[in-house]
C-alpha cells in the first residue's frame, strides 16, 4: 500500500510539472506571435516628410488689384502695384495607405505679399482733405495648414522598396487659412455701420477655406529614400468677408470704389507650382 502511493505521489509531481511546462511554452509561443505580430505591424507603414517651395501666380483679375488701381489715383507721387507671385514655404507629413493612395497633413507660410514704400506721400481720399502721408504700407500676410490625398496611378512607392522609379500622382487637398492686411494708417476705410470713415486703420484680418488640385511626381535620388517632388495645380482662396471692428463693434472693410458694393474681397486663387525635397521611410 505504502508503494502504491509513493507512486502514485510521483506520477502526480511528474504530471505536474509536465503541465506547467507546457504552460510555461504556450505563454511564451503566445509571447513570441504577439511581438511578432506587433514588429510586423510595426515594420508595415510607408511614410514621408517633406521642406518645400512654392509659387502660386494669383489670378490678375481680382479685387486687390482694382483697390490698387483706385487707390493710386489718389495719389500725386506713387502708383501702388498689383498682386503678382505668392511665394511659399511648407512641410509636409504623409503616410501611403491602400495601396496606392498617400494621405498628408502640412503647413504653409506666406512670405509678405504687396508692398511698403518710404518717403512723404500726397494723398487725396474722395471726400476728405489732401494729406501728406509716410511709410505707405499695404501689406499681405498668409498662413494655413490643410490636409490632402493623392493617387499613384503610375509607380507607386512600396512599403518593402520605397521609391524606385519615378512615380506619377494626382491629388486635392482642403485646409484653413488665415491672412492679415495691414494698410496705410490714413487710409479712408468704410464703415459699414454708418457709411463714415474710421480713425486710424488696424490689421484686416480673415479666415477661409482653400482647396487645391494637383498633378504631381516624385523622383527618387536613391540616396537615403530621399527624392525630388514636383506638382503643378491650381489653389481656390478667397478672404471674401476681410475686416475689422471698431469700438462700437461696427464692421470696417476695405472698398476698391468707396461703396458698400466695392468692398474687398482678398482673391489669392491662381495656379500652384510647388517644388519639394521627399524622404520616405517605414515605420
Amino acid at each position: 500500500m505504502r508503494s502504491l502511493m509513493v507512486a502514485l505521489l510521483a506520477g502526480i509531481l511528474v504530471l505536474s510539472a509536465v503541465m506547467t511546462s507546457q504552460a510555461e511554452n504556450t505563454e511564451q509561443d503566445l509571447i513570441n506571435k504577439f511581438l511578432k505580430r506587433t514588429e510586423e505591424k510595426h515594420s508595415s507603414h510607408l511614410s514621408w516628410m517633406s521642406g518645400s517651395f512654392s509659387m502660386n501666380r494669383i489670378n490678375r483679375d481680382n479685387d486687390y488689384n482694382s483697390f490698387a488701381d483706385f487707390e493710386s489715383t489718389n495719389f500725386t507721387n506713387t502708383d501702388l502695384n498689383w498682386l503678382g507671385e505668392a511665394k511659399i514655404l511648407g512641410v509636409d507629413a504623409g503616410v501611403i495607405f491602400m495601396e496606392k493612395l498617400s494621405l498628408s497633413v502640412g503647413g504653409e507660410y506666406w512670405l509678405k505679399l504687396g508692398e511698403s514704400q518710404t518717403g512723404s506721400f500726397q494723398y487725396s481720399p474722395p471726400g476728405g482733405p489732401a494729406i501728406t502721408i509716410d511709410d505707405l504700407k499695404t501689406e499681405v500676410q498668409v498662413w494655413g495648414v490643410s490636409t490632402g490625398v493623392s493617387y499613384y496611378f503610375f509607380n507607386k512607392p512600396t512599403t518593402a522598396n520605397g521609391l524606385l522609379k519615378p512615380a506619377l500622382r494626382v491629388g486635392g487637398t482642403v485646409g484653413l487659412y488665415q491672412a492679415t492686411w495691414e494698410v496705410w494708417d490714413e487710409y479712408q476705410n468704410l464703415n459699414l455701420s454708418t457709411a463714415l470713415p474710421e480713425g486710424q486703420n488696424i490689421e484686416y484680418k480673415s479666415t477661409a477655406p482653400g482647396f487645391g488640385f494637383n498633378l504631381g511626381l516624385d523622383y527618387p535620388l536613391k540616396w537615403h529614400g530621399i527624392a525630388l517632388g514636383m506638382q503643378f495645380g491650381y489653389e481656390y482662396l478667397n478672404f471674401n468677408d476681410i475686416a475689422w471692428y471698431n469700438a462700437s463693434d461696427e464692421e470696417i472693410v476695405a472698398s476698391y470704389d468707396g461703396t458698400q458694393q466695392g468692398r474687398v474681397e482678398l482673391d489669392l486663387s491662381g495656379f500652384k507650382g510647388k517644388i519639394e525635397i521627399k524622404r520616405f521611410f517605414n515605420w
